[in-house]
């Protein structure tokens, strides 16, 4: 069977984005063939999409239909931000994608697509020197109204760091599950491996590592034996916040993937009462698989809207994590289309559920207890703005501490987290 022809594959999932905003990180769960390839034009596209539809208007005096523009965001991208590319290929194969296609005028489409990348290729020198002058909303491939909030909360030059940052490929970071192999041990069967995994600069107690670029997870040493869990160091300030320890009864309330689950059941040394909620199936499914790949059999797992409470009424916990849906503006490096789908709407939603989520948990906790309320978003409203109101309207908790990273400072996925104990 030949097998298809990866910029197709790019296209169509671009495509179907742009007509029905579906999830690329989604659609790419299907892909199978030159997987990082198509990763790197997918997530390379959908990040400069401002800076395609710029550089696309300069050629073409009408928007084209969908999958044609999609087409053209594929030969582009790799014209102008792929140096690995060599650009007779990528001006050959994506001509393919066009005339190979179904469209009902496929010849011509196909020259139209050909006479623009060739135009793109001869000017490519001229087009990257005047994006150079273009606005930061452009040059960045950033919404204004997105900027505009980050530059008054954090000033022109650090908001131009963070949409830098935000357009670099995301790195894998694994984070070594010390309770199954010594950090040693692990490091030498990486060594054995070929693999030249080095130790992430953020500080802190757990141990963080940064596989190379297009190592398969799988093909890890110890993946199977669950002697590792793939997460950002981000990932430790609200599990440190939390500080479970051995004995206690916790909760982990919003748990999917598992990998906060995984580093909690550490923490706890398998000892005490573990129970991680979610309130999807296939997201429970994920979890279960995580728990079962690093052996914290003594987890329970159960099924729960955590804005609605715990399913077993009147149940109590030492502490209670929640990781709030959010924005995910801080992670905007991996969600790669989530900076497209910020609106003051989408806030409004996702403040009311933040704050139904944090009231019905805050009852599962025990006099003298604690909750960490966690999201990965950089906007206020979201964190600090949110977690003040809460606690001046919850008079019997107290904000005991709360932390914020910023990535590129931390170097790390972005994050917010607060400590509220239970007087």
């Amino acid at each position: 069977m030949r097998k298809p022809n990866s910029r197709a594959v790019a296209a169509q999932i671009i495509a179907k984005w742009m007509d029905d905003e579906s999830f690329p990180d989604r659609q790419m769960a299907d892909v199978k063939d030159d997987r990082a390839f198509v990763t790197e034009l997918v997530y390379g596209i959908v990040r400069r999409k401002q800076t395609l539809e710029y550089i696309v208007q300069k050629f073409v005096n009408r928007r084209p239909e969908t999958f044609v523009l999609a087409t053209l965001y594929v030969g582009i991208y790799q014209l102008c931000f792929m140096d690995n590319v060599e650009e007779y290929a990528a001006i050959h194969e994506t001509v393919e994608v066009a005339k190979s296609s179904r469209h009902k005028d496929a010849l011509r489409v196909g020259g139209m697509i050909n006479a623009v990348l060739r135009n793109v290729q001869e000017e490519k020198e001229a087009i990257l020197k005047n994006l150079a002058r273009q606005p930061d909303e452009i040059r960045l491939s950033h919404p204004e109204q997105l900027m505009h909030r980050w530059t008054k909360q954090y000033g022109e030059s650090d908001t131009r760091k963070l949409c830098e940052w935000n357009n670099l490929p995301a790195e894998t970071i694994i984070r070594v599950e010390t309770e199954r192999v010594t950090r040693a041990n692990f490091m030498k069967e990486l060594e054995l491996a070929g693999i030249d995994a080095q130790p992430h600069p953020f500080q802190c107690a757990e141990t963080f590592l940064t596989l190379p670029r297009g190592v398969a997870v799988p093909s890890v040493p110890g993946y199977k034996e669950g002697w590792f869990t793939v997460q950002d160091p981000a990932t430790s300030v609200s599990v440190d916040l939390l500080d479970p320890q051995p004995g206690e009864s916790v909760l982990d309330s919003c748990a999917a993937p598992g990998g906060k689950t995984a580093m909690i059941a550490g923490r706890m040394e398998g000892q005490g009462e573990l129970v991680a909620m979610d309130v999807h199936d296939d997201r429970l499914d994920t979890l279960a698989d995580t728990m079962k790949r690093t052996g914290w059999d003594f987890v329970k797992i159960v099924k729960g809207d955590a804005s609605k409470g715990f399913p077993t009424a009147g149940k109590k916990f030492d502490a209670v994590l929640v990781d709030a849906p959010c924005l995910n503006t801080g992670v905007l490096r991996r969600r790669v289309d989530a900076r497209w789908r910020v609106t003051r709407d989408r806030i409004e939603t996702l403040k009311k559920t933040q704050w139904q989520i944090l009231t019905a948990m805050s009852k599962c906790v025990k006099p003298g207890g604690r909750i960490v309320y966690s999201t990965c978003s950089l906007e206020p409203e979201e964190n600090e703005e949110l977690v003040r109101r809460w606690a001046r309207e919850h008079s019997e908790f107290r904000l005991a501490k709360a932390k914020r990273l910023f990535p590129p400072k931390s170097g790390t996925d972005g994050a917010y987290a607060a400590l509220l104990v239970r007087k």
